[in-house]
């Protein structure tokens, strides 16, 4: 027999329970949720360096890109810039369903889809001016060309700039319809990412549970009535009814 004032030999206790012995799971949770808010921190601020990166890198590009040569070229741009914008879109949704973080790679994703595709309007209003002069309401530069086609995403419209040719006012039916695109489906579409994203991150609930029966400790299904003619099933005891079945089908 253990020694009852000898730390866990007294009867009862499990040697290898004592005092103390349940801080250290309580310590290791809180290192593991620390670790969790550090990488937290880190992975919101690199989201925040990458979107301003690509905004700035976009930006920067289409200033710097040679889009004054004269010439038919503005809709072959906004043809291949179209299609850029789909394969980047996809990309990220991929991305998004495989990122630790989904939710924070949407962000930078919406981020830089929004981007390419006001850039690439804005270099087909640029290029449009160039190659056929009267396009617009007034000369564009490229800074009137993002300009205008800010303007035009938002709905804002204050009429300083304007299309007058039939080109110019198809692109812009083109971007507003590309932008109700933008804000409608392709919003879903990663919504969808981030669930799914967060589906396989934590593995959510099974798409057929079980009945809440099996899950319940000690519960028993009620047995099936027994079949016609048969003695089973009858209880004999004294006070339940002269062996009268419990349950009638």
């Amino acid at each position: 027999m253990g020694d009852p004032h000898t730390p866990g030999g007294g009867p009862g206790r499990p040697p290898e329970e004592g005092p103390g012995r349940g801080r250290a799971p309580a310590g290791a949770a809180g290192s593991r949720r620390r670790h969790r808010g550090s990488r937290s921190v880190l992975a919101r601020a690199l989201t925040l360096a990458r979107a301003v990166f690509v905004a700035t890198a976009l930006v920067t590009a289409y200033y710097l890109l040679p889009l004054d040569q004269r010439g038919p070229s503005d809709i072959p741009v906004l043809v291949s810039g179209l299609v850029l914008v789909l394969l980047v879109f996809g990309w990220e949704v991929r991305a998004i369903a495989r990122s630790p973080f989904p939710r924070l790679k949407a962000a930078e994703a919406l981020g830089a889809t929004l981007a390419l595709f006001l850039i690439l309007f804005a270099s087909a209003y640029y290029l449009l001016d160039r190659s056929a002069p009267g396009s617009f309401s007034e000369s564009l530069t490229r800074t009137d060309a993002l300009y205008f086609a800010l303007t035009t995403f938002s709905t804002t419209g204050f009429g300083d700039i304007a299309a007058l040719s039939q080109t110019g006012r198809v692109l812009a039916m083109a971007q507003m319809t590309g932008g109700l695109l933008l804000v409608g489906v392709a919003a879903k579409v990663l919504a969808n990412a981030v669930e799914a994203g967060l589906r396989r991150q934590g593995g959510g609930p099974p798409e057929h549970p079980l009945p809440a029966a099996h899950h319940t400790a000690g519960h028993t299904t009620a047995p099936a009535p027994p079949a016609p003619g048969t003695a089973t099933g009858a209880d004999t005891r004294p006070g339940t009814g002269g062996g009268a079945p419990e349950e009638e089908a």
